[in-house]
């Protein structure tokens, strides 16, 4: 194993996308029935899929590939933003699970912007 490789599992941005999931499923789990079936499956699915797709990205070998799972997964960020928005405007999060979910939120953005930009950059240095 050379000694400049992170294992997924030491890599910021997909520590970040895995917290992100986990305050996502506990705003997820406080929903009612009724409005998981409307908001919330999809508020955890572009949730999950940040992580899902930044592992995904990391297991590849060629940067395009990388990159392509990395603006996926800066997509499914957006998209689980705007869920939660749409649930946090309707009243159905609480104070301290927005507060932990926008702090994580705003790490991991341009977090995932710069592993974007660091992989791009090796294409063309």
């Amino acid at each position: 194993m050379r000694q400049d490789y992170i294992s997924l599992d030491k890599l910021q941005v997909y520590v970040l996308s895995r917290e992100l999931s986990s305050i996502g499923w506990n705003i997820y789990e406080k929903l009612e029935w009724n409005i998981k079936k409307i908001n919330g499956d999809q508020f955890i699915e572009s949730t999950d899929s940040v992580a899902a797709n930044v592992a995904e990205g990391y297991g590849r070998f060629h940067y395009l590939d990388k990159v392509k799972f990395y603006y996926n997964a800066r997509g499914s960020l957006l998209e689980s933003r705007h869920w939660f928005d749409l649930l946090s405007e309707r009243g159905f999060i609480n104070k301290e699970d927005k507060r932990k979910y926008l702090e994580c939120y705003k790490k991991l953005r341009p977090a995932l912007n710069a592993l974007i930009g660091s992989v791009l950059k090796v294409k063309n240095p």
